[in-house]
C-alpha cells in the first residue's frame, strides 16, 4: 500500500485497470485484511469535533460532581478555537479489523474512539488550505484505544498523552482505504456498536476544523510525507467516556463510517488473557 500511495495517479490508474481487467481477483472471504498501512510513514491523531471537547469535558465534570469547568477544562476549551490541536500517535502500535486487542495491566479503564484517518498521498510543505485536498490519498476508520485512568494521570502533566495510547494494537485502523475520489469525508454518518448494539451515532458533518486546514496547519514549515495518517480526533458522542459505558473485558466494538466500513476489534483485559 505504502508503494501505491508514493506511485501517485499512475499507480492509482494501473491498480484500477487491474481491478477491472484481471482474472486472478481473490474473494474477501478467502482473505485475512491487515491493517492497510502495518506501519504508517506518521500518525498525529488531531481534535476535530468541538462535540467531543465539550462532550468529554461534561462528562468529566459528572465524575467529579463538579458544577462548572475546571480551569484545565477551561484552558482546553480555549486552545482548540485557537488552533488545530494534535499529538504524535505510535506508528508501530497499529492491528487491522478483526483483531484482538489485549489492554495493558496497568489500565483497568478500557475505552474507544471513533475516528476517520485521512491517509495523506504527496510529499509537500506550506501547503494552502485551497491545495490541500490535492495532497490526500484517501480515508480510513480510526479507532484510538485510550486507557482512561492512565491518561487522566498523564494530562496533568501538560506534556499529552503516552502510555494511555502507546500499547500493543493501540492504533487499529481499516478495514481499508477508500480512495479520496470515492469518498466525501465531510457528510457520513458514524456509528458504534458494542456487542452488536448500537452505542451511539455522529456524523462527519459536525466537524470544526476540515482535514484541510490540518494538513494547511501541520504543513507549515514542516514537510509532510505520502503514506501518514491524520486522526480526526473523536466524533462527538463516539467514546464510552462521553457515554458513561466503558468497555469491559470481551467485548466486541464495531466502528461503522458509512461510505468505507466496519472497523471490528475485540479487547480482553490483560489481566485475564
Amino acid at each position: 500500500m505504502q508503494a501505491l500511495i508514493e506511485s501517485g495517479q499512475a499507480g492509482l490508474d494501473l491498480a484500477k485497470d487491474l481491478a477491472t481487467t484481471t482474472t486472478h481477483l481473490v474473494p474477501l472471504d478467502d482473505v485475512r485484511l491487515l491493517a492497510p498501512l502495518p506501519v504508517p510513514a506518521q500518525v498525529r491523531d488531531c481534535m476535530c469535533f468541538e462535540g467531543h471537547l465539550l462532550g468529554s469535558i461534561d462528562a468529566s465534570m459528572r465524575m467529579t460532581g463538579a458544577n462548572e469547568p475546571s480551569a484545565r477544562h477551561q484552558a482546553m476549551r480555549d486552545a482548540f478555537y485557537q488552533r488545530p490541536i494534535y499529538y504524535k500517535a505510535n506508528r508501530f502500535a497499529v492491528t487491522g479489523t478483526d483483531t484482538d486487542v489485549i489492554w495493558p495491566a496497568y489500565s483497568q479503564v478500557m475505552d474507544y474512539e471513533l475516528e476517520m484517518g485521512c491517509v495523506l498521498g504527496r510529499r509537500g510543505r506550506d501547503i494552502p488550505v485551497s491545495e490541500a485536498r490535492d495532497y490526500i490519498f484517501g480515508f480510513t476508520i480510526f479507532n484510538d484505544f485510550s486507557a482512561r485512568d492512565t491518561q487522566g494521570q498523564e494530562m496533568l502533566s501538560s506534556l499529552g498523552p503516552s502510555k494511555s495510547k502507546d500499547f500493543d494494537n493501540a492504533n487499529a485502523m481499516g478495514p481499508w482505504i477508500v480512495t479520496a475520489d470515492e469518498f466525501d469525508p465531510y457528510s457520513a454518518r458514524m456509528i458504534v456498536r458494542i456487542n452488536g448494539e448500537v452505542q451511539s451515532e455522529g456524523s462527519s458533518s459536525t466537524m470544526t476544523y476540515s482535514f484541510e486546514d490540518l494538513i494547511a496547519f501541520i504543513s507549515t514549515s514542516e514537510t509532510l510525507h505520502p503514506g501518514e495518517v491524520l486522526g480526526s480526533g473523536t466524533v462527538g458522542g463516539g467514546c464510552g467516556l462521553e457515554q458513561g459505558r466503558m468497555l469491559q473485558d470481551g467485548d466486541t466494538v464495531e466502528l461503522e463510517i458509512e461510505g468505507i466500513g466496519i472497523l471490528r476489534n475485540r479487547v480482553f483485559s490483560a489481566r485475564k488473557s
